[in-house]
């Protein structure tokens, strides 16, 4: 059996018992989640596990309460996005960097096609240095994190760009523990972390902040050296309340990126060296953001705003003496960004045709002002501006939907969604490739959901999404310059179940298929993506969880795709980097006396890393585990253990060509990888006042 089957013959049994649609339960601290399509608010508590029948709009949709994110051993802060069924968060260079994200048959590359949100903002970069959709969530702490409520697929009016294959909307806490928390780990990594809520006569004050070192196991440092603050005013609740707050982030790293293997075999670097240590980049971001929420007669008003400003240098080396055997091929990308936009949305509840429903009319506006470019760099040094660009990018996204329950056993759940954007684009360096587009695109969404059953639902989907293209012009086959199409469609159907028929039992199954009329594809030359082929794929996704007691809960996940090319092309079908298995499981423990603890397990499965599948790369298999033990009331000890069983294996995995000293000028068709952490542990102290 091959090693897909057998991780499937292993994790079977854990399915079947009943094992994750959402790991290990608990609730949000001090408030009530918004579900994403505003049909209802629920509480969660420790003792319950996440029962969205009723509620949910697809059997993929759900959400992770705050406690669970709390228990979860994470490396890197990005993998608190693994608490999302079927997604790997894994990285290829710099813990500075944003992470790489896999999902449902998708390599997303750096975070095209997952909208994420972190308190209501959107993290997503459009026509980004690094590749279209870039999300770095690096200036979040972890500690403020309230759950994260996550969607799949292109049938929720209310989620627009980037947001076909899924979308991570990550709460901010309102209030959190007066708290001072001090971590050391075995690979050069330190934090110090402290945080602290004020009540006010009409309201909470919440301040936190982190500094964080860590070097990881590399011969070239990470070196990276994070600061992240933020302060945070808010009265009454997110169902009705306001909140205000400012966020502020620092960092500076080196990075050892994805080496050639033959570099590696030749002995010219170390399985965790560098052929160019001066790789690296730098980052920061600040932000001010608020939200407000009323209900009044049946109605409810939800509206937030923000304004966001930041800065990336990116210095990465690919493909060594490929262009220039004297220099190097070093690139400096630089991206600076002004983001501003909100949206608000308008529900009634009453009846339509005698049976109960919920109206949605909502709108969302975004603007980018963005300053980008591509220079030629040795050693972190310019030689040359090879482009240069200023992007103006404005859209706006109008959205309505209905939510009816027309008998007890059928509700739907139709919306759509009509977004136009307009962009600008002034080449700084070849002025004759300045233009502009517009582009307006229309979104039909249909949900159905049949209950016959008690405690069991059945969700039949159909819709269409987008992303976005980068703003500017590119170089095609012939070498001119042409503008890939604004707005790529994207077109999905799933039918689902989803049952909580036995006690304790949260189970879930899901048919998929999606399809791009353009791929976003990885170019290791440029290292970034690039706008590819159409694709379409199928897949399944079985997830469950099994609470026996109220401090014990099992779950587990498996996602299976295929993904295609859908043109025919002679080079081959098959779409690199994309993942044939995702899988996950975990179990967490919390208030077992004083203890707490988790135990997660994660597998990325083979895929193909060209068109015709004659090189591949077999994934990895990765453990981690933590173990809490409060001292007292409030002094708490924990030990993370990251890579547990310490596999010796790549955490990325590309083909592409690249040029050695000595070699061809024409460079050398090589797989070029980054390996995963060896094992590692962080132990934390944490103080409570």
């Amino acid at each position: 059996m091959n090693k897909s089957g057998s991780t499937i013959k292993t994790m079977t049994p854990l399915i079947m018992a009943g094992t994750a649609i959402m790991a290990a339960g608990g609730a949000y601290a001090e408030e009530a989640a918004d579900v994403p399509q505003g049909l209802e608010r629920v509480v969660v508590s420790a003792a319950k596990t996440r029962d969205l029948l009723g509620i949910a709009t697809t059997s993929s949709q759900g959400l992770v309460t705050a406690q669970e994110l709390e228990l979860r051993p994470v490396y890197r802060v990005g993998q608190l996005l693994e608490s999302v069924p079927g997604l790997v968060v894994t990285a290829h260079s710099g813990d500075g960097k944003a992470n790489q994200y896999l999902m449902r048959g998708f390599n997303l590359d750096h975070g095209t096609d997952l909208a994420t949100y972190v308190d209501g903002m959107p993290v997503n970069g459009r026509t980004h240095t690094h590749g279209q959709g870039y999300t770095d969530v690096n200036f979040l702490i972890p500690e403020l994190a309230g759950g994260v409520e996550y969607t799949k697929g292109p049938y929720f009016a209310s989620e627009g760009d980037f947001s076909s294959v899924g979308t991570a909307r990550i709460k901010y806490r309102d209030t959190v523990d007066n708290q001072l928390a001090l971590t050391t780990g075995t690979v050069g990594d330190r934090r110090l972390y402290g945080g602290a809520t004020m009540q006010l006569d009409h309201g909470r004050l919440l301040g936190a902040a982190e500094l964080v070192r860590l070097d990881g196991p590399w011969d070239n440092p990470d070196r990276m050296r994070k600061a992240n603050a933020v302060l945070r005013y808010s009265a009454g609740s997110p169902a009705d309340g306001v909140a205000l707050t400012a966020m502020a982030y620092r960092n500076r790293w080196d990075a050892t990126t994805d080496q050639p293997a033959r570099a590696v075999a030749q002995g010219l670097i170390g399985r965790f060296g560098s052929l160019d240590p001066s790789d690296g980049g730098e980052a920061e971001r600040y932000s001010l953001s608020g939200r407000y929420a009323r209900s009044f007669d049946g109605w409810h008003l939800k509206a937030n705003a923000y304004a966001i400003h930041s800065r990336l240098t990116l210095w990465n080396n690919f493909t060594h003496l490929l262009d220039d055997p004297l220099n190097g091929d070093q690139h400096g990308q630089n991206d600076h960004r002004a983001v501003w936009g909100g949206e608000s949305s308008l529900s009634h509840t009453g009846l339509l045709l005698g049976s109960d429903s919920i109206t949605t009319l909502g709108v969302q506006t975004r603007n980018d002002h963005i300053d980008v470019d591509l220079q030629h760099t040795a050693r972190r040094q310019a030689l040359s501006v090879d482009r240069a660009n200023r992007v103006w990018e404005n859209s706006v996204g109008l959205y309505a939907e209905n939510t009816t329950s027309w008998t007890p056993w059928l509700r739907s759940v139709i919306g759509g969604r009509e977004d136009y954007f307009h962009t600008r684009d002034k080449d700084l360096v070849l002025p004759a490739n300045s233009g502009s587009q517009r582009k307006a695109l229309f979104q039909p969404k249909l949900n159905l959901i049949f209950s016959p059953l008690e405690k069991t639902e059945f969700y039949l989907s159909a819709g269409t999404g987008f992303h976005s293209n980068d703003a500017r012009s590119g170089l095609d086959e012939s070498g001119s310059y042409v503008r890939a199409p604004l707005l790529v469609k994207s077109r999905g159907s799933e039918v689902g179940m989803r049952s909580t028929c036995l006690p304790g039992l949260d189970f879930s199954a899901t048919l998929f298929r999606i399809d791009f009329d353009s791929e976003l594809i990885y170019n290791g030359d440029a290292g970034a993506t690039e706008a590819g082929r159409a694709s379409h794929r199928t897949g399944v996704e079985v997830s469950g969880q099994y609470r026996p007691t109220t401090w014990l809960a099992l779950n587990a996940n498996v996602a299976m795709a295929r993904a295609r090319y859908k043109d025919n092309d002679p080079a081959g079908d098959h779409i690199e980097d994309a993942p044939d298995l995702v899988a996950s499981a975990g179990i967490l423990v919390d208030h077992a006396g004083p203890w707490s603890g988790a135990l997660t397990f994660r597998k990325l499965g083979p895929h193909p890393l060209n068109t015709d599948n004659s090189v591949r790369s077999g994934g990895y298999s990765e453990w981690a585990a933590a173990v809490g033990y409060s001292l007292s009331p409030t002094l708490k000890v924990r030990l993370d253990v990251f890579n547990l069983f310490n596999a010796r294996t790549n955490a990325a995995d590309y083909y592409y060509t690249s040029r050695l000293a000595g070699e061809p000028a024409a460079g050398v068709d090589d797989r070029h990888s980054h390996p995963l952490e060896p094992r590692s542990a962080r132990i934390t102290l944490s103080k409570a006042f």
